[in-house]
């Protein structure tokens, strides 16, 4: 019998469901790093086929908003990293065949599954940080899809402590854009730092648990000769004051309408 296409897995009747996309096993796989800080490095994230209807199905720009971060910004005030928020009230928008495919990682991204594997791996630093038992620190995903235009940049930077865990799935077509994975530091002093890059190849990426003054990244200034560069980011936001949760909810009731968050 012959393979199936990517347009037959989309759109036949046995169109592989979210659910069986198996993010939580490929974490629970990836070995826990602790050098610079404790992270896993993954592979293999999405089944060959349906990572090749992903690529296919990427939304067109029309469907971004730009983030107003300073490291983002060109000198004109134009954005070099672009996002879309996989959540409902954002992918209704797309055209039929882009939502269908899309509705399914947005799915598997949000699952309790995968928040627990994640509890799991990283739960030495979510225990020592919060001071409880990993599993019942209230964490809220937020998953988006990212084109990084040439001139991003981010400089080396510990990520605020709203957020609990960091994960981004790379999107590349190719391994042509290797050098543009995250890179890992070990301080923010260029002469003691001992720098190590997440490679940017297809189907893979990282994860860590973030932590104060020590899980160092950064991003090198892409150019023009390095395309889009395209990722899924997962943030694990930490879920419990009364007025971020009133914010959330406001950020998504406005997100139906087009209205998005800045940052």
């Amino acid at each position: 019998m012959p393979a199936r296409s990517a347009e037959a897995t989309l759109t036949g009747s046995s169109v592989e469901p979210a659910s069986a996309l198996d993010l939580a096993g490929v974490v629970e796989r990836s070995p826990l790093r602790d050098a610079p800080f404790d992270h896993i490095r993954m592979e293999g994230i999405f089944p060959a086929d349906f990572y090749h209807a992903l690529l296919e199905r990427f939304p067109a720009p029309a469907a971004f908003h730009p983030l107003h971060h300073h490291d983002a910004l060109r000198p004109d005030g134009t954005s070099t990293r672009q996002r879309l928020y996989l959540y409902p009230e954002s992918l209704w928008r797309l055209p039929r065949a882009q939502r269908q495919v899309w509705r399914r990682v947005a799915a598997a991204l949000c699952a309790p599954e995968l928040e627990l594997a994640f509890k799991r791996k990283f739960r030495a630093a979510l225990e020592n940080r919060f001071q409880q038992s990993a599993e019942t620190v209230p964490l809220y995903p937020v998953p988006i899809l990212v084109r990084d235009l040439p001139g991003y940049k981010i400089g080396i930077h510990a990520d605020t402590l709203t957020k609990a865990i960091t994960v981004q799935f790379y999107l590349p077509a190719d391994a042509s854009q290797v050098h543009l994975g995250t890179v890992f530091h070990t301080t923010r002093d260029p002469d003691d730092d001992r720098p190590m890059t997440m490679p940017f190849l297809p189907a893979s990426g990282y994860a860590f648990a973030v932590r104060r003054k020590e899980s160092w990244h950064s991003v090198p200034t892409t150019t023009a000769a390095d395309g889009e560069r395209r990722s899924i980011m997962l943030t694990y936001y930490v879920d419990q004051a009364p007025r971020s949760k009133l914010r959330r909810r406001l950020q998504r009731a406005g997100i139906v309408f087009g209205r998005y968050p800045r940052y």
